[in-house]
């Protein structure tokens, strides 16, 4: 992959994380102050909610030139995308938000932006090199190949 392509798609990325930063801070306002959900709780539901809209908006824009949009292929990049970077998402943020709200005692808004940058790279390079690489880069082993 060319530096020029790599950099295009680090800008999608990071478009498409923008907005999914919008979506989990809008959703753990929505949780701690309208419903009174506990903050860690309220965390983790706010990162998965933004997990789901990046996986769409990384499918279809980001790494639309890697994939093949099929039910079952979409399903499995789902799971690849939830299982890494998503559970390295809702991990970290719940890990690093208790460090900084619940230890040092930043503001929950300002702890989670903290937080959502550290994690975006690792997630970047996670879903670069493995979620969304090409179908014919992929080497098989075994039965565990056939499903990754």
């Amino acid at each position: 992959m060319s530096g020029r392509t790599t950099a295009a798609r680090w800008l999608k990325f990071n478009a498409v994380g923008g907005i999914g930063m919008l979506v989990q801070l809008g959703t753990l306002a929505a949780l701690t102050n309208g419903l009174r959900v506990n903050y860690l709780l309220a965390t983790a539901l706010a990162v998965e909610a933004a997990v789901i809209h990046n996986f769409l908006w990384h499918e279809r824009f980001t790494w639309a030139d890697r994939v093949h949009i099929s039910a079952h292929e979409s399903v499995i990049r789902f799971l690849k995308f939830t299982l890494t970077t998503g559970l390295f998402s809702i991990l970290g943020n719940v890990a690093l938000m208790w460090l900084f709200a619940g230890m040092i005692g930043l503001p929950y808004v300002a702890a989670n932006l903290i937080t959502m940058v550290i994690c975006s790279t690792a997630n970047f390079l996670v879903s670069d090199w493995f979620v969304f690489r090409r179908l014919e880069t992929r080497v098989y082993y075994g039965v565990l190949g056939r499903l990754l």
